[in-house]
């Protein structure tokens, strides 16, 4: 059996007795994403902090300047943007036919943030387990080169993400209006 392509690191408890499953879900989330932009996930990694409030807001001080807590953070390992606003992102590189295949090609960081996550989810009525597969999904699409930062390439990841979000069975975030929906990265 190969590794998985999803470490999850708990550094707060309640995730594990909100969420038992977390682990499964998390790699559920990375594989829809990465299953959207055509790479293989079992050649690529993703590392998923489940952290606590005050740890979110110290990792969003330091990144972003921004000292107060937010649901979900990530950390490219590769800048993948699009070239134009309203481009699709790049595809992270794969060796040619004659390079080898490194064993994982690490794509970057997610944190997310149990208290925020868990008052937007009972905020906005959703089941806590579709909103972390939401955060995680949306982490891991900024990590695959999606963004936000423009009204173009905001409607491109909402439009993969609601598609996305399908076919895990949840209905899309925005045309419900949840107040829930991610804005940071």
């Amino acid at each position: 059996m190969s590794e998985p392509f999803v470490e999850l690191v708990v550094e707060e408890p309640a995730w594990e007795q909100a969420l038992p499953d977390l682990e499964q879900i998390a790699e559920t989330a990375v594989r829809l994403a990465c299953d959207s932009t055509g790479i293989a996930p079992e050649n690529y990694g993703v590392c998923i902090l489940a952290c606590d409030d005050a740890r979110i807001a110290e990792l969003h001080a330091e990144f972003r300047g921004r000292d107060v807590p937010t649901n979900v953070l990530s950390w490219p390992a590769f800048d993948l943007a699009a070239p134009q606003p309203g481009d699709r992102p790049r595809a992270p590189r794969t060796p040619g036919p004659d390079e080898p295949m490194p064993v994982i090609t690490h794509l970057g960081d997610v944190a997310i943030a149990f208290q925020t996550v868990q008052r937007e989810a009972q905020n906005a009525s959703i089941p806590l387990k579709d909103h972390v597969i939401h955060l995680i999904l949306h982490g891991s699409l900024h990590l695959l080169g999606f963004d936000h930062e423009n009204d173009a390439d905001a409607v491109i990841m909402e439009e993969t993400e609601a598609r996305l979000l399908a076919q895990a069975g949840i209905p899309d975030p925005y045309t419900r209006g949840d107040a829930a929906t991610p804005h940071e990265h």
